[in-house]
Protein backbone atom coordinates (compact mmCIF):
# COMPACT_ATOMS: atom_id res chain seq x y z
CA UNK A 1 0.00 0.00 0.00
CA UNK A 2 2.87 2.15 0.67
CA UNK A 3 4.94 1.49 -1.96
CA UNK A 4 1.55 2.47 -4.37
CA UNK A 5 1.31 6.14 -2.29
CA UNK A 6 4.74 6.80 -2.98
CA UNK A 7 4.59 5.92 -6.88
CA UNK A 8 1.07 8.01 -7.04
CA UNK A 9 2.42 11.12 -5.31
CA UNK A 10 4.61 12.74 -7.92
CA UNK A 11 1.72 12.56 -10.30
CA UNK A 12 -0.75 14.27 -7.79
CA UNK A 13 2.00 17.15 -8.21
CA UNK A 14 1.84 17.34 -11.88
CA UNK A 15 -2.25 17.16 -11.14
CA UNK A 16 -2.15 20.10 -8.90
CA UNK A 17 -0.01 22.18 -10.82
CA UNK A 18 0.33 21.08 -14.20
CA UNK A 19 3.44 19.34 -15.68
CA UNK A 20 5.81 22.68 -15.68
CA UNK A 21 5.06 23.70 -12.37
CA UNK A 22 4.67 20.08 -10.96
CA UNK A 23 7.55 18.32 -11.91
CA UNK A 24 10.37 18.97 -9.49
CA UNK A 25 13.55 19.32 -12.18
CA UNK A 26 11.80 22.54 -13.09
CA UNK A 27 10.92 23.80 -9.64
CA UNK A 28 14.96 23.90 -9.14
CA UNK A 29 16.17 25.46 -12.75
CA UNK A 30 13.70 28.42 -11.57
CA UNK A 31 14.18 28.33 -8.42
CA UNK A 32 18.70 28.07 -9.44
CA UNK A 33 17.55 31.28 -11.97
CA UNK A 34 16.21 33.51 -9.08
CA UNK A 35 19.18 33.14 -6.82
CA UNK A 36 21.50 33.86 -10.02
CA UNK A 37 19.35 36.87 -9.89
CA UNK A 38 19.72 38.06 -6.36
CA UNK A 39 23.82 37.13 -6.57
CA UNK A 40 25.22 40.48 -8.24
CA UNK A 41 23.40 42.21 -4.90
CA UNK A 42 26.28 40.71 -2.87
CA UNK A 43 29.49 39.59 -5.20
CA UNK A 44 29.28 42.32 -7.82
CA UNK A 45 28.94 45.16 -4.56
CA UNK A 46 32.76 45.48 -5.21
CA UNK A 47 32.90 46.72 -8.45
CA UNK A 48 30.65 49.54 -7.38
CA UNK A 49 32.94 50.93 -4.36
CA UNK A 50 35.50 52.71 -6.75
CA UNK A 51 32.71 55.02 -8.24
CA UNK A 52 31.07 55.65 -5.10
CA UNK A 53 34.00 56.61 -3.56
CA UNK A 54 34.49 59.28 -6.37
CA UNK A 55 30.82 60.75 -5.91
CA UNK A 56 30.93 60.62 -1.81
CA UNK A 57 34.86 61.64 -1.78
CA UNK A 58 34.18 63.07 2.02
CA UNK A 59 33.01 59.53 3.06
CA UNK A 60 35.23 57.80 4.72
CA UNK A 61 35.78 53.67 2.75
CA UNK A 62 34.27 51.74 6.20
CA UNK A 63 30.93 54.07 5.76
CA UNK A 64 30.44 53.13 2.10
CA UNK A 65 31.67 49.41 2.41
CA UNK A 66 28.54 49.78 5.43
CA UNK A 67 26.08 49.59 2.96
CA UNK A 68 27.13 45.98 1.59
CA UNK A 69 27.11 45.13 5.79
CA UNK A 70 23.55 46.52 5.83
CA UNK A 71 22.14 44.67 2.96
CA UNK A 72 23.76 41.43 4.53
CA UNK A 73 22.76 42.36 7.65
CA UNK A 74 18.47 42.41 5.91
CA UNK A 75 19.30 39.37 3.48
CA UNK A 76 19.21 37.46 6.34
CA UNK A 77 18.47 38.90 9.69
CA UNK A 78 14.37 38.82 7.85
CA UNK A 79 14.68 34.74 7.00
CA UNK A 80 13.12 33.39 10.25
CA UNK A 81 9.66 35.33 9.62
CA UNK A 82 10.52 35.20 5.63
CA UNK A 83 10.69 31.42 5.89
CA UNK A 84 8.07 31.42 8.60
CA UNK A 85 5.33 33.71 6.29
CA UNK A 86 6.50 31.36 3.25
CA UNK A 87 5.64 28.11 5.18
CA UNK A 88 2.53 29.89 5.71
CA UNK A 89 1.29 31.73 2.44
CA UNK A 90 2.89 29.78 0.07
CA UNK A 91 6.10 30.47 -1.70
CA UNK A 92 4.61 32.23 -5.16
CA UNK A 93 2.97 35.28 -2.77
CA UNK A 94 6.42 35.55 -1.05
CA UNK A 95 8.29 35.29 -4.01
CA UNK A 96 6.40 38.26 -5.94
CA UNK A 97 7.27 40.46 -2.93
CA UNK A 98 10.94 39.46 -2.75
CA UNK A 99 11.37 40.28 -6.81
CA UNK A 100 9.77 43.98 -6.23
CA UNK A 101 11.90 45.03 -3.52
CA UNK A 102 15.05 43.45 -5.83
CA UNK A 103 14.05 45.71 -8.31
CA UNK A 104 13.32 48.61 -6.49
CA UNK A 105 16.21 48.74 -4.49
CA UNK A 106 18.85 48.70 -6.71
CA UNK A 107 16.43 50.92 -9.46
CA UNK A 108 15.94 53.24 -6.28
CA UNK A 109 20.16 52.86 -5.67
CA UNK A 110 20.75 54.35 -9.15
CA UNK A 111 17.91 56.98 -9.81
CA UNK A 112 16.97 58.75 -6.24
CA UNK A 113 19.54 58.32 -3.93
CA UNK A 114 21.39 61.22 -3.66
CA UNK A 115 23.66 60.10 -0.05
CA UNK A 116 25.06 57.38 1.13
CA UNK A 117 22.68 57.14 4.14
CA UNK A 118 19.69 57.05 0.88
CA UNK A 119 21.78 53.69 -0.28
CA UNK A 120 21.68 52.15 3.02
CA UNK A 121 17.83 52.45 2.90
CA UNK A 122 17.46 51.65 -0.96
CA UNK A 123 20.48 49.08 -1.26
CA UNK A 124 20.43 47.97 2.32
CA UNK A 125 16.93 47.36 4.19
CA UNK A 126 14.56 47.31 0.47
CA UNK A 127 17.24 44.99 -1.86
CA UNK A 128 18.29 42.94 1.31
CA UNK A 129 14.69 42.11 2.34
CA UNK A 130 13.47 41.74 -1.36
CA UNK A 131 16.97 38.96 -1.26
CA UNK A 132 16.11 37.30 1.99
CA UNK A 133 12.84 36.43 0.94
CA UNK A 134 13.94 35.12 -2.71
CA UNK A 135 16.87 33.17 -1.17
CA UNK A 136 14.59 31.34 1.57
CA UNK A 137 12.51 30.51 -0.55
CA UNK A 138 14.49 29.03 -3.52
CA UNK A 139 16.87 26.96 -0.77
CA UNK A 140 13.53 25.49 1.51
CA UNK A 141 12.16 24.70 -1.54
CA UNK A 142 15.29 22.15 -3.28
CA UNK A 143 14.72 20.95 0.57
CA UNK A 144 11.45 20.16 0.11
CA UNK A 145 11.11 18.84 -3.23
CA UNK A 146 14.38 16.27 -3.00
CA UNK A 147 14.87 14.74 0.26
CA UNK A 148 16.47 11.98 -1.76
CA UNK A 149 19.21 14.23 -3.08
CA UNK A 150 19.26 17.43 -0.32
CA UNK A 151 22.73 18.12 -1.04
CA UNK A 152 22.68 18.02 -4.29
CA UNK A 153 19.57 20.24 -4.80
CA UNK A 154 20.66 22.79 -2.41
CA UNK A 155 24.15 22.82 -3.31
CA UNK A 156 22.77 23.53 -7.42
CA UNK A 157 20.14 26.35 -5.71
CA UNK A 158 22.97 27.71 -3.33
CA UNK A 159 25.36 27.67 -6.61
CA UNK A 160 23.26 29.93 -8.24
CA UNK A 161 23.87 32.25 -5.57
CA UNK A 162 27.36 31.59 -5.52
CA UNK A 163 28.50 31.21 -9.04
CA UNK A 164 25.38 33.84 -10.66
CA UNK A 165 27.75 36.85 -10.44
CA UNK A 166 30.07 35.18 -12.78
CA UNK A 167 27.92 35.70 -15.71
CA UNK A 168 27.31 39.34 -15.51
CA UNK A 169 30.24 40.45 -13.24
CA UNK A 170 31.98 41.93 -16.88
CA UNK A 171 29.00 43.40 -18.31
CA UNK A 172 28.16 45.09 -15.37
CA UNK A 173 32.06 46.35 -15.09
CA UNK A 174 31.35 47.55 -18.54
CA UNK A 175 27.91 49.05 -18.25
CA UNK A 176 29.64 51.03 -15.27
CA UNK A 177 32.40 51.88 -17.72
CA UNK A 178 30.20 53.49 -19.97
CA UNK A 179 27.44 54.75 -17.68
CA UNK A 180 28.42 55.33 -13.82
CA UNK A 181 27.50 53.39 -11.43
CA UNK A 182 24.58 54.69 -10.46
CA UNK A 183 23.16 54.06 -14.17
CA UNK A 184 24.70 50.40 -14.12
CA UNK A 185 22.81 49.77 -10.67
CA UNK A 186 19.22 51.14 -12.42
CA UNK A 187 19.22 49.42 -15.15
CA UNK A 188 20.79 45.90 -14.11
CA UNK A 189 18.13 46.38 -11.07
CA UNK A 190 14.77 46.48 -13.52
CA UNK A 191 15.88 43.55 -15.48
CA UNK A 192 16.84 41.43 -12.10
CA UNK A 193 13.42 42.28 -10.91
CA UNK A 194 11.38 40.82 -13.64
CA UNK A 195 13.64 37.93 -13.86
CA UNK A 196 12.49 37.10 -10.49
CA UNK A 197 9.16 38.30 -11.05
CA UNK A 198 9.35 35.54 -13.92
CA UNK A 199 10.70 32.44 -11.46
CA UNK A 200 7.75 33.96 -9.05
CA UNK A 201 5.05 32.61 -11.05
CA UNK A 202 6.48 28.86 -11.75
CA UNK A 203 7.60 27.80 -7.89
CA UNK A 204 5.93 25.81 -5.71
CA UNK A 205 6.57 23.50 -2.56
CA UNK A 206 5.59 20.13 -2.99
CA UNK A 207 1.80 19.14 -1.54
CA UNK A 208 1.59 17.91 1.68
CA UNK A 209 3.33 14.07 2.18
CA UNK A 210 4.51 14.28 -1.34
CA UNK A 211 7.61 12.37 -1.94
CA UNK A 212 9.53 10.94 -5.14
CA UNK A 213 8.46 8.46 -7.22
CA UNK A 214 9.71 5.09 -5.56
CA UNK A 215 11.61 6.98 -2.41
CA UNK A 216 12.32 5.01 0.34
CA UNK A 217 13.43 7.38 3.34
CA UNK A 218 14.96 3.75 5.12
CA UNK A 219 16.94 2.20 2.04
CA UNK A 220 18.71 5.82 1.59
CA UNK A 221 19.30 6.08 5.12
CA UNK A 222 20.72 2.47 5.14
CA UNK A 223 22.72 2.78 1.78
CA UNK A 224 24.38 6.30 3.00
CA UNK A 225 24.80 5.79 6.78
CA UNK A 226 26.83 9.03 7.31
CA UNK A 227 23.97 10.76 6.25
CA UNK A 228 21.64 10.91 9.82
CA UNK A 229 18.29 12.33 8.80
CA UNK A 230 15.48 12.84 11.49
CA UNK A 231 12.01 12.11 11.20
CA UNK A 232 10.92 14.38 13.59
CA UNK A 233 9.97 17.91 12.38
CA UNK A 234 10.92 20.72 14.69
CA UNK A 235 9.14 24.09 15.00
CA UNK A 236 11.36 26.68 14.97
CA UNK A 237 10.78 27.10 18.77
CA UNK A 238 11.86 23.54 19.44
CA UNK A 239 14.54 24.03 17.25
CA UNK A 240 16.06 27.21 19.37
CA UNK A 241 16.40 24.97 22.41
CA UNK A 242 18.15 22.70 20.76
CA UNK A 243 22.06 22.53 21.80
CA UNK A 244 22.61 21.53 18.00
CA UNK A 245 21.27 24.98 16.46
CA UNK A 246 23.75 26.57 18.54
CA UNK A 247 27.01 24.80 17.80
CA UNK A 248 25.46 24.89 13.88
CA UNK A 249 25.21 29.14 14.20
CA UNK A 250 28.41 29.03 15.88
CA UNK A 251 30.09 27.40 13.20
CA UNK A 252 28.10 28.94 10.34
CA UNK A 253 29.43 32.29 12.08
CA UNK A 254 33.65 30.96 12.14
CA UNK A 255 33.08 29.69 8.31
CA UNK A 256 31.15 32.46 7.07
CA UNK A 257 33.56 35.36 8.65
CA UNK A 258 36.77 35.03 5.65
CA UNK A 259 34.55 34.72 2.31
CA UNK A 260 32.52 37.72 3.37
CA UNK A 261 35.59 39.93 4.22
CA UNK A 262 36.74 38.72 0.52
CA UNK A 263 33.36 39.50 -1.71
CA UNK A 264 32.57 42.85 0.54
CA UNK A 265 36.45 44.10 0.28
CA UNK A 266 38.02 42.83 -2.61
CA UNK A 267 38.55 45.97 -4.14
CA UNK A 268 39.87 47.23 -1.49
CA UNK A 269 42.48 44.04 -0.55
CA UNK A 270 43.68 44.49 -4.11
CA UNK A 271 44.70 48.09 -3.13
CA UNK A 272 46.06 47.08 -0.20
CA UNK A 273 47.96 44.04 -1.60
CA UNK A 274 49.31 46.65 -4.35
CA UNK A 275 47.97 44.78 -7.21
CA UNK A 276 44.90 46.94 -8.15
CA UNK A 277 46.35 48.56 -11.46
CA UNK A 278 47.60 45.19 -12.86
CA UNK A 279 46.46 43.31 -15.67
CA UNK A 280 45.99 39.73 -16.23
CA UNK A 281 45.59 38.77 -20.01
CA UNK A 282 44.79 42.04 -20.88
CA UNK A 283 41.84 42.24 -18.32
CA UNK A 284 41.48 44.34 -15.54
CA UNK A 285 42.39 42.08 -12.39
CA UNK A 286 39.71 43.07 -9.76
CA UNK A 287 36.58 41.60 -12.38
CA UNK A 288 38.54 39.01 -13.41
CA UNK A 289 39.14 37.74 -9.84
CA UNK A 290 35.72 38.10 -9.01
CA UNK A 291 34.17 36.04 -11.97
CA UNK A 292 36.67 33.26 -11.68
CA UNK A 293 35.68 33.50 -7.40
CA UNK A 294 32.05 33.21 -8.60
CA UNK A 295 32.61 30.10 -10.59
CA UNK A 296 34.72 28.24 -7.72
CA UNK A 297 31.94 29.53 -5.29
CA UNK A 298 29.58 28.02 -7.60
CA UNK A 299 31.22 24.60 -7.67
CA UNK A 300 32.05 24.67 -4.12
CA UNK A 301 28.31 24.47 -3.59
CA UNK A 302 27.21 21.98 -5.98
CA UNK A 303 30.60 19.66 -5.72
CA UNK A 304 30.88 19.55 -1.59
CA UNK A 305 26.81 19.43 -1.41
CA UNK A 306 27.27 16.20 -3.10
CA UNK A 307 30.03 15.25 -1.61
CA UNK A 308 28.06 15.59 1.95
CA UNK A 309 25.44 13.03 0.56
CA UNK A 310 28.10 10.11 0.76
CA UNK A 311 30.75 11.31 3.28
CA UNK A 312 28.24 12.79 5.28
CA UNK A 313 27.68 16.81 6.00
CA UNK A 314 29.79 16.39 8.95
CA UNK A 315 33.07 15.07 7.61
CA UNK A 316 32.56 17.51 4.79
CA UNK A 317 32.70 20.21 7.17
CA UNK A 318 36.13 19.49 8.44
CA UNK A 319 38.29 18.76 5.27
CA UNK A 320 36.57 21.71 3.65
CA UNK A 321 37.06 24.20 6.73
CA UNK A 322 40.33 22.40 7.73
CA UNK A 323 41.65 23.89 4.01
CA UNK A 324 39.76 27.23 4.24
CA UNK A 325 41.95 28.29 7.04
CA UNK A 326 45.27 27.76 5.62
CA UNK A 327 44.11 29.18 2.18
CA UNK A 328 42.92 32.09 4.05
CA UNK A 329 46.20 32.33 6.17
CA UNK A 330 48.00 32.75 2.39
CA UNK A 331 46.37 35.46 1.59
CA UNK A 332 48.69 37.44 3.65
CA UNK A 333 51.91 36.26 1.95
CA UNK A 334 50.61 36.78 -1.60
CA UNK A 335 51.40 41.32 -1.44
CA UNK A 336 52.98 42.66 -4.64
CA UNK A 337 51.66 39.49 -6.49
CA UNK A 338 48.75 39.78 -9.29
CA UNK A 339 49.38 36.09 -10.43
CA UNK A 340 48.90 34.64 -6.86
CA UNK A 341 45.87 37.29 -6.32
CA UNK A 342 43.75 35.79 -9.13
CA UNK A 343 44.90 32.62 -7.98
CA UNK A 344 44.38 31.97 -4.60
CA UNK A 345 41.07 34.01 -4.67
CA UNK A 346 39.01 31.69 -6.35
CA UNK A 347 40.40 29.12 -4.35
CA UNK A 348 39.53 30.20 -1.34
CA UNK A 349 35.95 30.55 -2.64
CA UNK A 350 35.98 26.83 -3.81
CA UNK A 351 36.43 25.65 -0.13
CA UNK A 352 33.86 28.42 0.99
CA UNK A 353 30.69 28.49 -0.86
CA UNK A 354 30.27 25.45 0.19
CA UNK A 355 28.84 26.61 3.63
CA UNK A 356 25.85 27.78 2.06
CA UNK A 357 24.98 24.39 1.08
CA UNK A 358 26.50 22.31 3.54
CA UNK A 359 24.19 23.99 6.75
CA UNK A 360 21.03 24.50 4.76
CA UNK A 361 20.66 20.35 4.20
CA UNK A 362 22.08 19.60 7.59
CA UNK A 363 19.07 21.45 9.20
CA UNK A 364 16.78 19.76 6.91
CA UNK A 365 18.66 16.95 8.35
CA UNK A 366 18.43 17.16 11.71
CA UNK A 367 15.32 19.16 12.11
CA UNK A 368 13.03 18.00 9.33
CA UNK A 369 11.88 19.13 6.00
CA UNK A 370 8.65 20.31 7.30
CA UNK A 371 9.51 23.62 8.64
CA UNK A 372 12.87 24.16 6.62
CA UNK A 373 12.25 27.81 5.40
CA UNK A 374 11.47 29.16 8.95
CA UNK A 375 14.13 26.71 10.70
CA UNK A 376 17.08 27.87 8.41
CA UNK A 377 16.00 31.39 8.33
CA UNK A 378 17.07 31.32 11.97
CA UNK A 379 20.42 29.71 11.17
CA UNK A 380 21.32 32.31 7.93
CA UNK A 381 21.11 34.73 10.18
CA UNK A 382 24.44 33.92 11.32
CA UNK A 383 25.57 35.31 8.11
CA UNK A 384 24.47 38.58 8.42
CA UNK A 385 26.37 38.88 11.94
CA UNK A 386 29.26 37.54 10.80
CA UNK A 387 28.38 40.15 7.42
CA UNK A 388 29.02 43.37 10.00
CA UNK A 389 32.54 42.25 11.48
CA UNK A 390 33.21 41.08 7.58
CA UNK A 391 32.81 44.02 6.00
CA UNK A 392 32.80 47.12 8.44
CA UNK A 393 34.40 45.76 11.29
CA UNK A 394 37.20 44.29 9.14
CA UNK A 395 37.49 47.57 6.90
CA UNK A 396 37.68 49.71 10.31
CA UNK A 397 40.34 47.27 11.85
CA UNK A 398 42.29 47.36 8.13
CA UNK A 399 41.88 51.11 8.48
CA UNK A 400 43.72 50.84 12.45
CA UNK A 401 46.39 48.95 10.79
CA UNK A 402 47.60 50.75 7.97
CA UNK A 403 44.94 50.02 5.42
CA UNK A 404 46.60 46.54 5.97
CA UNK A 405 43.83 43.15 5.96
CA UNK A 406 46.19 41.00 7.28
CA UNK A 407 44.65 41.01 10.67
CA UNK A 408 40.78 39.95 9.69
CA UNK A 409 42.25 37.25 7.77
CA UNK A 410 44.39 35.35 10.70
CA UNK A 411 41.37 35.71 12.54
CA UNK A 412 38.84 34.29 10.17
CA UNK A 413 42.11 31.19 9.60
CA UNK A 414 41.70 31.02 13.17
CA UNK A 415 38.06 30.83 12.85
CA UNK A 416 38.10 28.42 10.08
CA UNK A 417 39.80 25.71 12.17
CA UNK A 418 37.54 25.82 15.07
CA UNK A 419 34.67 25.25 12.72
CA UNK A 420 36.12 22.43 11.33
CA UNK A 421 37.42 20.72 14.63
CA UNK A 422 33.65 21.81 16.12
CA UNK A 423 32.51 20.02 13.12
CA UNK A 424 33.48 16.82 13.83
CA UNK A 425 34.52 16.40 17.39
CA UNK A 426 31.44 17.77 18.45
CA UNK A 427 28.39 18.08 15.98
CA UNK A 428 28.38 14.54 14.53
CA UNK A 429 28.24 13.11 17.83
CA UNK A 430 25.64 15.18 19.26
CA UNK A 431 23.34 15.08 16.11
CA UNK A 432 23.89 11.22 16.09
CA UNK A 433 22.73 10.66 19.87
CA UNK A 434 19.60 12.35 19.38
CA UNK A 435 18.66 10.91 16.62
CA UNK A 436 19.64 7.46 17.78
CA UNK A 437 17.43 8.30 20.66
CA UNK A 438 14.27 9.55 18.25
CA UNK A 439 14.91 5.97 16.36
CA UNK A 440 14.86 4.05 19.67
CA UNK A 441 11.65 5.90 20.55
CA UNK A 442 9.79 5.29 17.94
CA UNK A 443 10.42 1.71 17.78
CA UNK A 444 9.33 1.58 20.98
CA UNK A 445 6.66 3.39 20.78
CA UNK A 446 5.90 0.67 17.68
CA UNK A 447 6.00 -2.43 19.65
CA UNK A 448 3.58 -0.58 22.12
CA UNK A 449 1.08 0.14 19.16
CA UNK A 450 1.52 -3.04 17.84
CA UNK A 451 1.07 -4.73 21.07
CA UNK A 452 -2.25 -3.06 21.79
CA UNK A 453 -3.41 -4.00 18.61
CA UNK A 454 -3.03 -7.57 19.12
CA UNK A 455 -4.30 -7.05 22.72
CA UNK A 456 -7.52 -5.79 21.49
CA UNK A 457 -7.54 -8.97 18.56
CA UNK A 458 -7.62 -11.10 21.26
CA UNK A 459 -10.26 -9.60 23.37
CA UNK A 460 -12.46 -9.63 20.38
CA UNK A 461 -12.05 -13.01 19.39
CA UNK A 462 -12.81 -14.11 23.11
Amino acid sequence: MSTAVALIEPDTAKDRYGPIAGNRWVQLIFGVLAMIVISNYQYAFTLFTPGMKQTFSGVPYAKIILISSIFLIFETWPMPAAGYFVDKFGIRKLMTLGAIFVGLGWVLSGTVAKTVTQLYLFYGVIAGVGAAIIYISCVANAVKWFPDHRGLAVGLTAAGFGGGAALTVMPIASTIQVGGWAHAMAIWGLAQGFIALIAAMILRHPPAGWVPAGWDQRATNKAAKTVSQSKVNFTWTQMIRRPEFYVLYAMFFFACYGGLIATQNLSQIARSLHVSDARILGLAIVPLTVTLASLSNAASRILWGTVSDWLGRENTMFITFGIEAMLVFLLTRIAGNPVAFVLLFPLVFLFWGEVFSLFSATAGDVFGPKNASGNYGFVYTAKGLAAYFAGFGAAALAAHFGESFAVPFYISAILCAVAALLSLFFLRPLIKRRIAKEAWAAAVAQIGQAQSEKTAKLARVS
